[in-house]
């Protein structure tokens, strides 16, 4: 192969929090000012990790939230080009429906410069990719399912 097809394929996993407030349904959501950002906590496993794994840790970091995994809502794919060693590549992204269990938002790691809580609706208007936009959707509708049965 030459360096202009290389071809990498990437695996993440993260999560869509969700609670009960008021009873709407709110989401967590991490964001960056510049350039303005608004996505969902995921990231890549660490050596030996299930993606169970990967998703509660990635989430905990990110987010400063300690969570428990609910059920898995499926997975994202997407392309990218890494220009600094022409490698195109084929990420795919598993994420699944969480709780909050205590810990701050503030407490968030410092790969984004915010994290807050927000209702679904707006959650889904300010974030950046559509395909986080569907999961959170999911979510939200499992979510809303499971407060119909209490």
């Amino acid at each position: 192969m030459t360096p202009d097809n290389k071809i990498e394929h990437q695996v993440s996993a993260g999560g869509v929090v969700c609670r009960i407030a008021n009873d709407h349904v709110e989401v967590v959501l991490c964001g960056r000012r510049h350039p303005k950002l608004w996505a969902l906590p995921k990231g890549g496993p660490n050596p030996s990790e299930t993606l169970e794994q990967t998703a509660l840790r990635e989430v905990r970091e990110e987010t400063g939230l300690n969570v428990s995994l609910l059920a898995p809502l499926g997975s994202i794919h997407y392309w990218y080009f890494r220009s600094q060693d022409s490698v195109r590549c084929h990420k795919t992204v598993h994420f699944y429906l969480m709780a909050p269990a205590g810990g701050y938002t503030s407490d968030h790691d410092p790969e984004f410069d915010v994290v807050e809580w927000f209702p679904a609706e707006e959650a889904v208007s300010i974030m950046n990719y559509e395909t986080e936009i569907g999961m959170v959707k999911k979510a939200v509708e499992m979510a809303r399912s499971q407060m119909a049965t209490l």
